[in-house]
């Protein structure tokens, strides 16, 4: 009989397509659980189940009755729902509330600091606390960078606050900037222990006043002492989450200090950026994901390139998106893998801190992360973006 696995996802898009593809490879029966469409009888002809992330209570009572083998999200908010529907199914995953607190900058905060691990000070707007500058402003309803904003005045910190509450958020975390250069590590946890898969470096520097990321490269080129400290400090960070059973990404920052994590979240790197990662002999993070979410001992599993790297390409304008020139000169840069153009013929561009997209992505593969990060760059320089402005709409007089 083929084991069936229990998918949470909020969309159907690049990162679904290789799930369903390893689960094809692997002889497994995958079920997607989406918010897509609750009205209709399976409307997407996938046999997918139709729930709601944030009415966690009836889209769990949804899937009971139903007989799965493991649970896997993709994003923060299925992350939770996957989390409550896996106690409620008797399957291994992250505890809910572990999920719940990665969700929650503030809340992810207090249990570092109750753990003893390196953190800011911080608070929560609304409060009377003044801050220290310079600060960052993040709004705890969103994610990734979106709406994060570094104030190094109180000018700047209430311009930033009344920009995110135009976004309309209104709870908003307020930290301590950390300076040093920021990386990300992908790992698994088993029955609580953290086995890490990868660090990235990110070479950008991110500093404000947005936080838009760009490239990550792997292996890290930094010394081993500071890769077993973001290595440990992950470790910490999973156990003073809870974080018991899957894929975890982290963000952490290093410095004269030490390492200061940034966040653990109960999910795998995001969307098109997983592609950077493959797994001797040819595995997709996807495929590790589903069997370790089955219950197979992935403990040896190892990078099958020497280096490779991502750069989700920033817009460099807001505007409406035109066409773009040059894709046979990036793609024709030695070491670039693959490149994928995610932005649409007539798209609204929104640049951070208000949006949350990119007008694609970037892949390399090689020899080492120095030539991974130059390849991407002279890649980058290659493609021409056309960009027109967007016109407001002209409000009728009265």
């Amino acid at each position: 009989m083929k084991s069936r696995l229990l998918l949470f996802a909020a969309t159907t898009g690049y990162q679904i397509r290789v799930f369903a593809d390893a689960a094809k490879r692997l002889g497994v029966d995958l079920t997607l659980a989406t918010d897509r469409c609750h009205v209709l009888a399976d409307p997407w002809g996938d046999r997918a189940i139709p729930i709601k992330f944030d009415r966690i209570d009836e889209s769990v009572e949804a899937l009971r009755g139903r007989a799965f083998d493991g649970v896997a999200a993709v994003g923060d908010q299925p992350a939770v729902l996957a989390a409550e529907a896996a106690a409620a199914l008797g399957l291994p995953f992250h505890p809910p509330a572990a999920a719940r607190a990665c969700h929650d900058k503030h809340l992810a905060r207090k249990l570092y600091q109750n753990a003893g691990l390196r953190v800011p000070w911080f608070f929560k707007v609304p409060s009377e606390q003044e801050p220290h500058y310079p600060c960052v402003l993040k709004p705890l309803g969103l994610s990734a960078s979106r709406g994060v904003i570094r104030a190094n005045n109180r000018t700047e910190f209430l311009e930033a606050l009344n920009r995110i509450r135009k976004m309309g958020e209104y709870e908003v975390h307020v930290e301590g900037y950390i300076p040093g250069p920021e990386f990300a590590v992908e790992g698994l946890v088993t029955r609580g222990e953290f086995q890490p898969l990868a660090i990235f470096d990110k070479p950008d520097p991110l500093e404000g006043p947005f936080f838009e990321e760009t490239i990550y490269v792997t292996p890290s080129r930094q010394p081993a002492a500071v890769q077993r400290a973001l290595l440990n400090t992950t470790a910490e960070a999973v156990r003073a989450l809870g974080l018991r059973h899957g894929p975890v990404h982290a963000e952490l920052r290093f410095n004269d200090h030490g390492a200061w994590i940034l966040e653990a979240a109960a999910r795998p790197i995001g969307g098109l950026c997983a592609h950077a990662l493959r797994f001797e002999p040819d595995v997709p993070l996807e495929e590790l994901i589903l069997r370790h979410a089955l219950g197979e001992d992935v403990s040896g599993a190892h990078l099958a390139d020497a280096a490779s790297g991502v750069m989700m390409i920033p817009i460099p304008k807001g505007g409406i998106y035109e066409s773009v020139d040059g894709l046979e000169s990036a793609r024709a840069v030695p070491g670039i893998d693959d490149l994928v153009i995610t932005a649409k013929q007539g798209q609204l561009l929104v640049p951070l801190p208000e949006g949350a997209s990119y007008l694609g992505f970037l892949f390399a593969r090689g020899n080492s992360a120095a030539e991974i990060e130059s390849a991407l760059r002279q890649s980058h320089t290659a493609l021409r973006f056309q960009i027109a402005t967007a016109l407001e709409t002209l409000k009728p007089s009265s």
